[in-house]
């Protein structure tokens, strides 16, 4: 299903051009327009998910799948020393498009954004780790 202000939607359906590194029925593999990095790309599904709520399993493991071989591919192409695979979900989480995507961020030795991902670390006492863990713990 597709929806049809959905920006991603029409890249993905290659409506609107796009840089395209990697397609098949399910997804299509675009550099980012405004990259982090050299070779940074997302990988588009075709069907339209919100994000990681909406998406099916069999979506989300297929995305996983393909983020792993494009990572491999990518780091062997670009020479990358490292590599991110980013999945945002909701505003208050930096997601700007509201179409379920991953962001494929080969990473380099003194590279302009090499701290991109860095963030304060939270403490917590001993009891409030405890309860953290009771509540999230599955049977």
């Amino acid at each position: 299903m597709r929806e049809k202000d959905c920006i991603f939607c029409k890249i993905s359906s290659g409506e609107i051009p796009s840089n395209t590194i990697y397609e098949d029925e399910e997804f299509r593999v675009i550099l980012d327009l405004a990259p982090a990095a050299k070779g940074h790309a997302l990988i588009i599904p075709k069907e339209h998910f919100a994000d990681i709520y909406e998406i099916t399993e069999e979506v989300a493991c297929s995305a996983m799948k393909l983020a792993k071989r494009m990572a491999v591919h990518m780091t062997e192409v670009l020479g990358c020393e490292g590599f991110n695979i980013l999945q945002n979900n909701h505003e208050v989480a930096g997601q700007t498009v509201f179409h379920f995507h991953m962001h494929l961020i080969p990473r380099y030795q003194n590279a302009k954004n090499e701290d991109i991902l860095v963030w304060s670390h939270e403490t917590f006492s001993p009891e409030e780790m405890e309860q953290i863990r009771d509540m999230l713990k599955q049977e």
